[in-house]
């Protein structure tokens, strides 16, 4: 627990109120309850800030309340990065005890770093390394001559096969698959279909999060790569020998074909699609549930679609999308009235 004053230094904020109530910990701002903290980013939600039971909230240095409050206000250059941090202290994710379960299995050939965490039921295999301070929950497994770096967090079920390399300072949620096998037959119209062995890995560099259920494919030959500060969602497809550039960020449902290099700082949204062998400029924004075929070539696009187009240049045309059949009705018409002029 910590006072609001204590909260303010934490993050070099302007306390204005009392400085002593103690915060057990945050809350949404129309569910909070007495010593709880909770934060208003968006001015939509002003009303409730003047109604919230909470002790404390989070604000920008800009904010001036147009009546009186009961709550304590933390002013803060930028709320959401102010929670961030907050959160962070709350949920402290690294809670776990030190050591290895003996309800765990590891190899005495695996490579253990210094204040490591291993919990019960989980595997690390011959030739593996886990880097110092690394936390691995419950039900992980880690394959043969897999490099885990320092200060990762891998959360229940997640499996890492064998050869994969994953950074320093890294998330991996529940249940994401990284170094399965990637999508690769032979067709035969007698055979059917033989399978390609998958003999590359997967390489996860520093600062890399991704979310539960996600599958990122192991590389038929050479790697699967995500690069520094890469962010991925929940449910995302990341097939053979995809590229993916530094600080690119992907939505949930996603699905990227195999050999497709996306760009540094894209942002990709939710259901995205995206066909195999293109390229993505860096800096591209793709709208949820759109389609890309071809490459990309002019960072910094915005698109929306599918297949997409230009994003101002689709919502131009949506504007005729859904007046298609009266279009279609006015076109017949025209027709009609230029057959009767062509008829006189």
């Amino acid at each position: 627990m910590l006072t609001t004053y204590q909260i303010s230094q934490l993050l070099d904020g302007e306390l204005l109120g009392n400085p002593e109530i103690v915060i057990s910990g945050p809350s949404k701002i129309e569910e909070g309850s007495e010593g709880t903290i909770t934060f208003l980013a968006n001015p939509k939600y002003e009303s409730l800030i003047y109604e919230t039971k909470a002790s404390a909230v989070l604000v920008n240095r800009d904010f001036t309340p147009e009546s009186e409050l009961k709550v304590t206000l933390i002013k803060v250059d930028d709320v959401y990065g102010s929670l961030g941090k907050l959160l962070e202290i709350s949920a402290n994710l690294h809670v776990q005890a030190k050591g290895i379960s003996p309800q765990s299995y590891v190899s005495d050939k695996a490579i253990l770093g210094n204040d490591i965490s291993i919990s019960h039921f989980t595997a690390v295999e011959d030739g593996a390394s886990i880097g110092d301070h690394s936390v691995l929950h419950a039900n992980v497994f880690i394959g043969k001559n897999v490099t885990i770096g320092k200060n990762c967090i891998l959360f229940s079920g997640v499996k890492i096969y064998h050869g994969c390399k994953i950074g320093d300072n890294c998330i991996i949620h529940a249940n994401a698959v990284v170094g399965s096998d990637g999508f690769g037959f032979s067709h035969d119209k007698i055979k059917g279909y033989t399978k390609i062995p998958q003999i590359g890995n997967v390489i996860v560099e520093d600062d890399v999060e991704i979310g539960s259920n996600t599958v990122i494919d192991r590389a038929s030959m050479g790697s699967t790569i995500l690069r520094k500060g890469v962010k991925l969602d929940n449910l995302i497809q990341i097939a053979h020998n995809v590229v993916i550039g530094e600080n690119t960020a992907i939505a949930a449902q996603a699905g990227i074909a195999g050999s497709t290099k996306v760009g540094k700082n894209c942002v990709i949204g939710g259901q995205v699609g995206l066909a195999g062998h293109i390229s993505i400029a860096d800096g591209t924004m793709i709208q949820a549930k759109s389609g890309i075929s071809a490459n990309i070539t002019e960072p910094n696009s915005k698109l929306y679609g599918y297949p997409a187009l230009e994003y101002n240049q689709y919502l131009k045309s949506y504007v005729y999308f859904k007046k298609l059949p009266e279009l279609a009705e006015k076109i017949r018409l025209l027709e009609q009235e230029i057959q009767k002029l062509k008829n006189q």
